[in-house]
């Protein structure tokens, strides 16, 4: 490491001066640059390479544990300390979250349901557990707010909707794309918070409809909903705060973009094994195909 501190400063400084003021000699340095590179720094010249082209690939969004998973996707025998030491280096990052604002409204006279979900954030297959919550995002024209849907099992993004208006039309534009792409067999558990969207007599019926179990958070309890509150800290992690939205359009455009095309279908999820929530679903579908 001091031989490569000099080779890089030499153009400063006197290569002596170096030398001496980091304790090695003048003639084991030269020494060195006749060797030229190890083995070892050469595989890492060359996975810092496939390291900025995972990273450029994700977006600039991922950081050391996707990438690795990313690398060994490709057949590369490498440790994630290894890719981790490498991003540090060449000064490549992920995207790290900021804190969640709770924007829910539970003050209603409409009825809540208990909380059937109690946290278990699993499900054995697609269609038997979903949750979904609401965002907001900021844009020139004003606020853009964001409903979505994600199923437990895949954490797949199945239904989602963008409006202006933060009401029951936003929550039921999303529920209706849900169950019109997936189709889910009566008894499916739908667990949300208590905003008054998700307890309105018209998103009530649609439940009841359809034969689906409605679930709710307990008041001011947002742990209840972590997989939902995840999905949005992510969204605006790795996509709104790298953005400035000029218009609603942009932003519908945009966030359309990362849903249906990197998070359900290349984004590698920690709670997947690090495979991407359209994989895992494929994934299922093969084993049920094959048992």
């Amino acid at each position: 490491m001091r031989f490569r501190f000099i080779q890089m400063e030499k153009a400063m400084y006197p290569t002596r001066l170096l030398c001496r003021t980091l304790a090695v000699s003048s003639s084991g340095f030269y020494a060195w640059c006749r060797r030229g590179l190890s083995a070892r720094a050469r595989e890492d010249a060359v996975l810092k390479v496939d390291i900025r082209a995972a990273h450029a690939a994700s977006g600039k969004r991922y950081g050391s544990p996707r990438i690795h998973a990313d690398l060994k996707a490709d057949d590369q025998c490498v440790g994630r300390k290894r890719v981790a030491r490498l991003m540090r280096e060449e000064g490549i990052e992920g995207q790290r979250k900021r804190r969640f604002r709770v924007t829910t409204d539970s003050r209603h006279p409409h009825p809540v349901a208990g909380n059937e979900l109690q946290r278990n954030f699993t499900a054995s297959a697609p269609n038997k557990v979903w949750v979904t919550d609401i965002t907001y995002i900021w844009t020139r024209e004003g606020w853009m707010y964001l409903a979505a849907i994600l199923d437990l099992f895949s954490r797949r993004v199945v239904g989602w909707s963008m409006d202006s208006c933060i009401d029951r039309t936003l929550a039921i534009d999303a529920l209706t794309m849900a169950l019109k792409t997936r189709r889910p067999e009566s008894g499916l558990l739908h667990h949300s918070d208590r905003g008054v969207q998700y307890a309105s007599a018209d998103y009530q019926k649609q439940l009841r409809e359809r034969g689906i179990i409605c679930s709710m958070s307990r008041k001011g309890d947002c742990w209840d909903n972590a997989v939902a509150e995840s999905f949005f800290s992510t969204l605006k992690a790795e996509l709104v705060h790298r953005t400035d939205y000029v218009s609603y359009s942009h932003a519908k455009a945009s966030v359309f973009e990362y849903i249906e095309v990197f998070y359900n279908r290349r984004r590698r999820h920690s709670a997947l094994g690090y495979v991407s929530p359209f994989e895992h679903e494929a994934a299922a579908v093969r084993k049920a195909k094959a048992a």
